[in-house]
């Protein structure tokens, strides 16, 4: 058995503290360090006072930590400290690179864990009342991403499935739609974005691919898009929906 530490890859979920797991709000309680991504909130790092908060943020489009660099902090901490967490927005194994820090931790001979947390998709779900699937109109589902290294770029074919959920969405969006509407989508397929998804300052817009296609505009925090029929309204959803899209300060005015 290694003298080493232990690492644990933690999943924080979608924003909101309340959001991540029994598990990983204990680990996080008797951590050493916490190594953790740009996305994962004050308020949540707020559930490890005693640990030692190493930011290894990776943030499209923004300056970020090499990943090669990041795997070095782990294994090197991990012989230094009992209780290393590697913190990741959502779930670790959802576009979170951990096949690379697993393997590196593997290669090194330290002893890790994965601990899910709440990928955005489902929170997004949840957070508009909106489910991905749907008896009679959608029975598949496909996350994807654009985001991809340079050398990937054949693997960047949109999946066919009812249901569609693209994580970083927000610079991609025109091109998203501009694809999909060539491929055969019809112009007014719902679309739902959610930005800074379960957070204070969350922002849900509801749109077709045909408005898509013009783009978002700016945006301040993780965006995440939903295409598909199941993303219509029902019919008694117009008054909730506009609480949910409203700010916190717009509701207490």
């Amino acid at each position: 058995m290694s003298a080493w530490g232990k690492v644990y890859l933690i999943g924080a979920g979608p924003g909101a503290q309340d959001l991540i797991t029994l598990r990983g709000a204990r680990l996080l309680a008797q951590a050493d360090v916490v190594l953790h991504d740009a996305l994962v909130t004050d308020e949540m790092l707020e559930l490890c006072p005693q640990a030692e908060k190493i930011l290894v943020g990776k943030r499209c489009g923004q300056l970020s930590t090499a990943q090669q660099f990041i795997n070095k902090q782990m294994v090197d901490n991990a012989k230094k400290f009992p209780l290393v967490v590697r913190l990741k927005g959502g779930d670790p194994m959802m576009f979170g690179r951990a096949d690379e820090e697993l393997r590196a931790l593997e290669e090194a001979g330290i002893e890790v864990e994965v601990v899910p947390g709440i990928t955005t998709a489902l929170a997004a779900a949840a957070a508009t009342k909106q489910p991905l699937t749907k008896r009679g109109v959608a029975r598949s589902v496909a996350f994807f991403t654009s985001s991809t290294a340079p050398e990937h770029r054949e693997q960047d074919a949109i999946p066919d499935t009812d249901t569609l959920v693209q994580y970083m969405g927000g610079r991609e969006a025109i091109a998203t739609a501009e694809r999909l509407l060539a491929q055969g989508r019809r112009a007014d397929t719902p679309v739902v974005v959610i930005e800074n998804c379960s957070r204070p300052d969350q922002q849900i817009r509801r749109l077709t691919i045909a408005e898509l296609a013009q783009g978002l505009g700016s945006a301040h925090g993780p965006v995440l898009v939903m295409l598909g029929d199941a993303m219509q309204m029902r019919s008694h959803q117009y008054d909730t929906d506009a609480e949910l899209t409203s700010t916190p300060e717009q509701r207490r005015a």
